[in-house]
């Protein structure tokens, strides 16, 4: 009776096998096919979905994400990585080719909206001048709009040589600020100085005309 029994239990483990076989044979394992729409780059390129879930690939360089802020951007060509020199920055670039040290670099810093607070009063407490340390005056902001954001804009320094200009960009929770800051410009004392031809100033203003995200 036992042998019976083992007996069947074969023939039944190689029917299974058997129609296993001949499922895999007649219907082989079809080719993955994506959807054939594209993830549009901060540069303006295009990447496709790949892979066995379908997921668009990262950006290649010189587009940038940074998933803590929630912001993607194109790097300004001949900008490299910077240290950052306090805690509010979340991204700093040089230029990585000029006849002195640190002549071009872009600070990007976030500040935390307070509960209490609004994005205008947090933008007026963070526009102090680096050399006297006092906030801005109210006639050094203005209002622009690069891409698809609208930009409060604030002379931050302009001393010795040193012009920096900070762009904030209002959201739910926080500021984002985005200063430009050209050092040794020879004609900064200028009023008819045009800084928006400064390198550091007109490669900010391309980065942000190719800003994603809120």
């Amino acid at each position: 009776m036992r042998s019976l029994f083992l007996g069947i239990l074969l023939i039944v483990i190689l029917g299974i096998g058997g129609l296993v076989y001949r499922n895999a044979v007649e219907h082989p394992a079809q080719p993955i096919v994506c959807p054939l729409d594209a993830m549009v780059c901060p540069d303006g390129t295009s990447v496709g979905r790949t892979g066995t879930s379908c997921t668009f690939p990262v950006c290649p360089p010189p587009n940038t994400t940074l998933d803590d802020v929630g912001i993607a951007f194109a790097i300004p060509s001949g900008f490299v990585s910077a240290g950052l020199p306090d805690p509010a920055s979340v991204a700093a670039y040089e230029a990585s080719a000029t006849s002195s040290a640190n002549v071009a670099g872009i600070m990007i810093r976030r500040y935390a909206i307070a509960a209490s607070s609004t994005a205008l009063a947090t933008i007026q407490q963070t526009a102090v001048n680096a050399s006297s340390g006092l906030p801005v005056s109210a006639t050094a902001f203005s209002s622009t709009v690069i891409g698809n954001h609208r930009f409060t804009v604030a002379s931050i320094e302009r001393f010795e040589g040193v012009v920096d200009t900070a762009y904030y960009l209002a959201r739910s929770s926080d500021v984002l600020r985005f200063d430009a800051i050209d050092r040794n410009v020879m004609n900064w004392t200028d009023p008819n100085l045009n800084t928006s031809a400064l390198p550091a100033h007109a490669a900010l203003a391309k980065l942000l005309s190719t800003l994603q995200g809120q």
